[in-house]
């Protein structure tokens, strides 16, 4: 079965490239009927906290991406500690004692030299004497995974397509400190065994990760899943990331931006299929492949997303929204509102127009007489059948007035608003004793 994960470290709020990500991830296991599973990824325990844990579950909720199951590395330590172990009988991790600073001479002595600033592997060389010493010094080892150099790292990548990576210029990775924790290489390898991951999809920021990880799963005698490393989301000039003000899931609700448009947006930026108006997921589901992805950086334009949002408004249905619509306002006058809006609180905004009081602006001698006209024919026209022609019909033919002149000053004095809904649909909304009291109140 295909099984997916999405896994942040909750040291954040998601922004919207961590939406991306676990929405790809999320298309391509429904795609294929498969799993898509939640890790929280929290070994950083100075900086992971339960408050962006519970965000991160809450954005997700909100999105629709909900997990077929969760899990949180800080309760599988003892898991990882037992790998570690048997990497160690088979010498593929080695304990290191260079502080960060000599790391960091020896990186720019190295670039200096015209060399790759890789790490020269002088932890293999220490002798049991050097072991000691530092060990009666109280100084603890980080450690390092020994990567194999006797052959290239090979995958075909679902969307970079063939990889290839020479073992040797690639640095042995830190995987655990000096203090115990790990960092993130190893425990991400180890669970994506356990939990039978089948397609590992991030960012491309991540290909020398999945060099160095492939052969952490070989050492592991694991079968090595798929990977997909997508182009990098920009916004501007940089990619984005939480660390620079990317918006997240509290920002787009604060824009008043659906969840699906966000969601459309996000799904066919970066690749060959276009970006559509849809009320569900589905279509994204039906039509998802990887073969449509570029290697091109995907930018993110907020006012592409708001115009989406504008066209997903025009077609959602009542059931959709009916919890977030004034009491009152019923499907019929959403049906009739919706094609004017690019936000939903907009829609409280013309319900009041509607029902409430509003603004009615100054009109001339000539436009109040013809409002004088216009409230004597409502009057005598038929409610229950198409008031609005009746009423425009009739006075066409008594005033000889037509197009903007016979118009505007209708829907100024009925609305305070020179543009708006169709008034076809709006007068039977504002109803005849509302319209009569508009259209006295506006000659006076």
């Amino acid at each position: 079965m295909i099984t997916t994960r999405f896994a942040p470290s909750p040291t954040g709020f998601l922004h919207v490239g961590n939406i991306r990500t676990a929405l790809i991830n999320w298309l391509y296991a429904r795609h294929h009927n498969g799993r898509f599973i939640l890790r929280i990824d929290d070994t950083d325990s100075e900086r992971s906290t339960e408050e962006f844990t519970q965000a991160i579950r809450k954005d997700l909720a909100w999105l629709n991406l909900n997990p077929d199951a969760e899990y949180k590395q800080s309760k599988r330590i003892e898991l990882y500690d037992i790998r570690f172990e048997y990497l160690k009988t088979q010498g593929r991790v080695y304990p290191c004692y260079e502080t960060s600073q000599e790391l960091e001479l020896k990186r720019r002595i190295a670039i200096g030299r015209g060399l790759p600033p890789i790490y020269d592997r002088a932890g293999l060389r220490l002798t049991i004497e050097e072991h000691e010493s530092f060990k009666a010094q109280g100084i603890e080892p980080h450690w390092r995974f020994r990567l194999d150099h006797s052959k290239p790292i090979i995958w075909n990548d679902l969307i970079r397509g063939p990889q290839r990576f020479d073992p040797a210029l690639l640095s042995d990775p830190v995987i655990r400190r000096a203090d115990g924790s790990w960092l993130y290489l190893l425990p991400s390898v180890i669970d994506d065994i356990d939990m039978e991951i089948t397609t590992v999809v991030r960012g491309e920021d991540h290909v020398s990760n999945t060099a160095t990880q492939i052969q952490m799963f070989s050492a592991l005698n694991a079968e090595i899943p798929d990977f997909a490393h997508m182009a990098l989301l920009t916004g501007g000039d940089a990619k984005i990331s939480k660390r620079f003000g990317a918006d997240g899931v509290a920002d787009f609700k604060a824009a008043d931006i659906e969840a699906i448009a966000l969601e459309s947006l996000l799904a066919r930026i970066g690749t060959s299929d276009p970006v559509e108006a849809i009320t569900d997921l589905t279509p994204l589901v039906e039509n998802f492949d990887f073969k449509h992805f570029s290697r091109a950086p995907a930018r993110f334009d907020m006012a592409e997303l708001k115009h989406i949002n504008a066209r997903i408004l025009h077609i959602l249905p009542y059931k959709d929204v009916a919890s977030r619509l004034p009491k009152d306002m019923d499907e019929k006058a959403w049906d009739i509102i919706r094609p004017n809006l690019e936000s939903i609180q907009e829609a409280k905004f013309w319900w009041n127009i509607v029902k409430g009081d509003i603004e009615i602006p100054q009109f001339s001698e000539e436009d109040k007489a013809y409002l004088e006209t216009a409230c004597q024919v409502a009057k005598g026209i038929d409610w229950a059948s198409e008031p609005w022609n009746a009423l425009i019909t009739t006075l066409k033919k008594e005033s000889g007035r037509k197009g903007k002149a016979l118009f505007l000053p209708l829907r100024l004095a009925l609305t305070g608003q020179n543009h708006g809904p169709d008034m076809a649909g709006l007068l039977p909304l504002i109803g005849r004793e509302n319209t009569l009291f508009r259209l006295n109140k506006a000659i006076k």
